[in-house]
């Protein structure tokens, strides 16, 4: 009788023993040999091991084992077959759980993707007989394992937690897997850090208030505020970007962005324009213009407000260019057309108008009124540029078909003439008297790429539009709003820009200046509990 029949017989022996099993214990140990025979062998051992090792209880580790032999040999259909198998010594002993998902975790390790999908189903498995004991095996090899498995052990938390059902999913297991990564972000690359987040926001503690504020503060205790920031490294940089967009999704009226926009304020916008390129083709200043916008509504209760409004306000000035003297204009006519970069402008126009709610007399009380007059001056003369801009855009847009729009030039405009359009109504609200912070603008970044000629309607429609009264700044409201419309001849205005909307306008790429997608650049360094670099 060859090796293979007496597999078959020995399995016939053991299934039809029933109760006398435990007398058959020679038959079950000649199975568990088999797994240095042959090919062959190995596969049917693969299969009868778990199918009665139950019955021996005494030799359970010995079968074990025996069955791990199989998840490392040299043939992979044979380890496939074996790893598939693993998840029956579970079924009726919970208490294998921690250690077969430990195992499984371990032979994330393999680079073949079929055996990797049989590893990935081996562990739902598990996780359907006991979700808490395999994310015990799971994380023991992510604070213990080799790199490699560590990084795909968290990928595999973020792919396949979101998917389970809630009789699965318990409060008392999301409450388990934010300990245990609390415990794992004391000590991660940037990417485990972005992944981890991702696990935690698709957990229902993110839905909730005291969910989102625990995210948040991991957000800030990842970027350590307190340090200062390193404009000049690009690691730093991107360390306080890639932080700000994972707790961008959970700032709300409830919870607040102040510690973020505080620190963005004070450490980030001064040195703006020294901040290095870490991506070729990216505006980096742009970028972070945009986080700081995106987060500006949500800074309630901001400590020294009046500092971060100081600041912006000072960054302000300088993409707001003042109009010519009189004397340079009077009867003559601008040599070349300003260079205006609009997307920056927008971003710090929208974050100043947004931090001004919170303290309207702001403005009012800038200690040097010429200051104040200058600042409206140069509003004054932005608008009276952009509304030609804002004219010339609506009519190449007009008309246009879904199509057409999704042209990148059109796809350019749609978007310039949406940041032009914001910065317009920022402008007329802090022209009021008193100021108003009542309008409320989409930012131009967030608009679709491909918008349909119904969503343009408003803007590109060949209804005639009202006419609107010019922003004019006087310093006396009461007789502002007697005055005559502004003599265009007083003061030269901006001719908005010819040809392709790029060449004059800096940022006018994608979208004005920008990816406006996230930012990338972050690789596999170790660079744990970031202490030199985020990754």
């Amino acid at each position: 009788m060859d090796s293979v029949e007496k597999l078959y017989r020995n399995y016939e022996v053991l299934a039809d023993a029933k109760e006398k099993i435990l007398e058959h214990e020679k038959e079950y140990f000649e199975i568990l040999d088999a797994v240095k025979g042959s090919t062959n062998e190995k596969r049917l051992a693969s299969q009868f091991i778990t199918r009665f090792f139950k019955s021996f209880p005494h030799l359970v580790d010995k079968a074990i084992d025996a069955q791990l032999d199989l998840c490392e040999d040299d043939d992979v259909s044979i380890r496939k077959q074996a790893i598939k198998e693993l998840p029956s010594f579970c079924k009726e002993n919970i208490e294998f759980v921690p250690k077969i998902a430990d195992v499984l975790a371990q032979l994330l390790l393999t680079d073949e993707p079929s055996e990797l999908t049989v590893v990935h189903a081996a562990l739902m498995t598990v996780f359907r007989i006991s979700a808490k004991d395999t994310l015990g095996g799971l994380f023991s090899q992510i604070f213990n394992g080799e790199e490699v498995v560590r990084e795909r052990a968290i990928r595999f938390l973020n792919s396949k937690t979101k998917a389970l059902p809630s009789d699965i999913m318990t409060k008392e297991l999301e409450d388990y897997i934010l300990q245990e990564c609390q415990k794992i972000m004391q000590d991660v690359t940037g990417e485990e850090f972005i992944t981890l987040m991702s696990v935690l926001s698709g957990l229902k503690l993110s839905k909730t208030i005291p969910g989102q504020q625990t995210l948040v503060d991991m957000a800030v205790d990842m970027l350590d505020i307190d340090k200062e920031f390193e404009h000049t490294d690009s690691d730093s940089v991107v360390r306080v970007m890639q932080c700000i967009r994972q707790a961008l999704p959970f700032f709300n009226p409830y919870v607040s962005s102040g510690r973020f926009v505080q620190y963005f304020c004070k450490q980030v916008v001064p040195v703006l324009e020294s901040i290095p390129t870490i991506e070729e083709g990216t505006d980096v200043s742009l970028e972070l213009l945009k986080l700081l916008a995106d987060m500006a509504p949500c800074a309630i209760n901001l400590e020294n407000n009046q500092k971060c409004l100081e600041i912006v306000f000072n960054k302000l000035l300088e993409y707001v260019p003042p109009p010519p003297s009189n004397e340079n204009v009077e009867n003559s006519t601008p040599s070349h057309e300003p260079s205006l970069q609009l997307s920056h402008v927008e971003c710090l126009l929208y974050t100043f108008h947004q931090l001004c709610k919170h303290d309207p007399e702001f403005l009012s009380s800038v200690e040097n009124t010429e200051r104040l007059r200058d600042f409206k001056l140069r509003l004054q003369y932005l608008a009276q540029g952009i509304q030609g801009y804002i004219k010339k855009l609506r009519a190449a847009l007009q008309g246009k078909k879904e199509e057409e729009l999704k042209t990148d030039e059109n796809k350019l405009k749609v978007v310039a003439l949406k940041t032009t359009s914001n910065i317009n109504t920022l402008i007329r609200d802090l022209f009021h008297s008193p100021p108003s912070f009542k309008s409320t603008v989409t930012l131009s970044w967030k608009v679709p790429s491909i918008t349909t000629t119904k969503n343009l309607e408003s803007n590109t429609s060949g209804k005639k539009r009202p006419e609107r009264t010019p922003i004019n700044f006087d310093e006396n409201p009461k007789q502002a709003k007697k005055a005559a419309p502004v003599n265009k001849g007083e003061r030269e205005m901006y001719a908005p820009p010819s040809g392709k909307y790029s060449t004059k306008v800096k940022n006018f790429q994608t979208p004005l200046g920008g990816r406006g997608g996230r930012g990338r650049g972050i690789s596999r360094g170790r660079g744990r509990g970031y202490r030199d670099k985020f990754y």
